[in-house]
């Protein structure tokens, strides 16, 4: 019994390992940049179909990275969904789109390296869906989207379906700038993430509140 508590311990540190490393190679060089053979090596197993044997393909372990941090923030996203039940201010659910990660970046010290996968993974054609299915699923997010449609108003799909767009690129890209930024030690214009998702709501609730030029 305790040889295979054991085993299954064994099993699962790998699996953290891979996941580690899997998350900082994809995210410092790019998706298609790193191959299987090559997270099995960097994460020192002999075995170089080591990341075929415990996740499948390698879209299989993307979907595994995604998953590793999903649960925690949904979490926290359902918590502030609930809290911002009947408010009829964008800026109320736009926090609900951006502080779940912000938070969660930051509670996991410095570096990480989410953000920056994410941003790899939302540039890829082929791949971004994945983050789509991800995200798009959860119950929280959808009623999220409902909010924030109701808080727009009158704007016609075309502005909404542009302005979500943007508003998608900037939390991507803002989020794993800023996260490089730490990992790098260079100077951010805000001192912590708390602060730096108050600015990115800032400019947020200005582009789907901006005129719209006829």
């Amino acid at each position: 019994m305790m040889a295979k508590v054991a085993r299954t311990d064994r099993t699962s540190a790998t699996r953290e390992l891979i996941l580690d490393t899997a998350e900082r190679m994809f995210a410092e060089r790019g998706i298609h940049e790193v191959s299987n053979r090559q997270i099995s090596e960097a994460a020192g197993q002999g075995n170089n179909t080591a990341v075929g044997y415990h996740f499948g393909t390698k879209t299989d372990l993307i979907r595994a990275v995604l998953r590793r941090h999903s649960a925690a923030i949904e979490e926290r996203r359902a918590e502030m969904v609930v809290a911002a039940q009947g408010s009829r201010e964008l800026r109320d659910w736009v926090e609900c789109l951006v502080r779940p990660s912000t938070d969660y970046l930051a509670s996991m010290g410095v570096p990480t390296w989410m953000a920056r996968f994410n941003a790899q993974l939302m540039t890829d054609p082929a791949l971004r869906e994945e983050i789509y299915d991800e995200l798009l699923i959860p119950p929280s997010m959808l009623q999220i989207i409902d909010a924030l449609n109701e808080c727009i108003g009158e704007q016609s799909m075309p502005v909404r379906m542009e302005r979500g767009a943007m508003a998608r690129i900037m939390i991507v890209q803002m989020l794993a700038d800023y996260e490089r930024d730490l990992a790098e030690g260079r100077a951010t214009a805000r001192t912590s993430w708390h602060d730096m998702a108050t600015g990115l709501i800032d400019g947020i609730v200005g582009i789907w509140t901006a005129p719209v030029t006829q």
